[in-house]
């Protein structure tokens, strides 16, 4: 799998909608894969990335039922809800190196770079993970699930000094590569799934695995 990663014109609004400003010079990409049995339950999750000297964003747009947020605090247990998920290595010369950001609904995240070489796994600081700006469309807590259909989003910027931090990174530029992987799971609601946008061939659900991401090419 391939995705072009195309570079802003402009300044990127996260508050534009998904057709508008910045965001509608965006390619999509769509996760029509799953890990585990085939879900009862597949939301149609579809996401866009953009980048400009500073920084890369990323607009998620998942439409969905059966919605919850319970995650209270930052690198809490996102992936219990229903969660939209960027893992990178911002490179593409390491099979072994990469972040996963996962960020519920509401906006909470979990952030981590993790070297499965030296088997080893950093959460990125709470000040560092401040200096990603979110902005989600619905609420930051949602206690008992939504069980009708929604649709919801949520977009980030995430600037590449938080992550320059913590691992090498090649600065976007046209004809750069970075390896990636994007998923939408909600394991502790009503109706669990595991999609992925990238296939991943293993046989229970099980998202670290860099060895099957693909590619984000920068134009």
């Amino acid at each position: 799998m391939s995705y072009l990663v195309k570079r802003a014109l402009g300044t990127v609004e996260l508050a534009d909608e998904w057709d508008q400003g910045q965001w509608k010079h965006a390619e999509i990409l769509e996760l029509t894969h799953w890990m585990g049995d085939k879900p009862e339950h597949f939301p149609k999750t579809q996401a866009k990335v953009l980048y400009d000297d500073n920084n890369l964003y990323v607009f998620f747009r998942v439409e969905d039922c059966y919605v919850r947020a319970v995650a209270d605090k930052i690198h809490g247990k996102v992936w219990e809800d229903s969660c939209v998920e960027f893992f990178f290595t911002p490179q593409d010369q390491s099979e072994y190196e990469y972040f996963n950001l996962e960020t519920n609904c509401g906006g909470r995240m979990l952030f981590r770079y993790n070297d499965q070489r030296r088997k080893t796994e950093t959460y990125v600081k709470e000040s560092d993970c401040e200096l990603i700006e979110v902005h989600h469309s619905l609420p930051r807590f949602i206690i008992n699930e939504i069980t009708e259909p929604m649709v919801w989003t949520l977009r980030y910027k995430l600037p590449f000094r938080a992550i320059a931090r913590y691992a090498k990174i090649t600065k976007p530029l046209a004809g750069v590569s970075w390896k990636a992987n994007f998923y939408k799971c909600s394991e502790n609601s009503s109706h669990p799934h595991w999609l992925t946008w990238a296939r991943v061939d293993f046989p229970t659900p099980n998202f670290h695995l860099p060895q099957y991401f693909g590619t984000l090419q920068f134009a």
